[in-house]
């Protein structure tokens, strides 16, 4: 053992035997989001409200298929589009490229979208009240995963109040 070797084994000893203080984690700056990011889950949850407070099975509808359209729109504004030669057209297709852990959603939003464009065309009568009530639970649910993929620390923000509306 060379001299050199037994400094460094005295000073890694000697290290071990005192005790020091630990020292405190850096604090961590929470994430900042976007203002377009922000503003569309603001207007995801004003329709979720809308679908909470109509009566209308149709009405319902429509508006819990734009909150989650809004929600989905967020995620997307925070990932980016896909690039220009991707050739993705709908917000369900980019948000399946930009966030692949909600495909499966994009894949449910997207297949009611015929039926909201019955709705918007005035065919109302094609909604029925349980499928409405599934959709708006759908769209709830997946604007909380939105959010915490917008921003892990906030936890839910929506009062529950919408959750118990829609489910009357």
């Amino acid at each position: 053992m060379t001299l050199k070797h037994t400094a460094r084994r005295r000073t890694a000893a000697s290290a071990v035997g005192e005790r020091t203080a630990p020292s405190a984690p850096a604090p961590v700056a929470p994430p900042v989001v976007p203002g377009a990011v922000a503003r569309l889950l603001v207007l995801a949850d004003a329709e979720l409200a809308e679908a909470a407070d109509a009566s209308d099975p149709a009405d319902r509808f429509l508006h819990a298929h734009l909150a989650a359209l809004r929600s989905a729109a967020a995620v997307v504004e925070l990932r980016g589009q896909p690039g220009p030669r991707s050739g993705v057209r709908t917000v369900w297709e980019m948000l399946a490229k930009v966030e692949p852990s909600l495909a499966a959603w994009s894949v449910y939003f997207a297949s009611g979208a015929r039926l909201r464009a019955s709705v918007d065309a005035g065919h109302g009568e094609a909604v029925s009240a349980e499928r409405a009530a599934e959709l708006v639970a759908c769209a709830e649910d997946f604007r909380d995963e939105a959010a915490m993929i917008v921003d892990p620390a906030a936890g839910f923000s929506r009062p529950l109040r919408w959750a118990a509306t829609a489910a009357s």
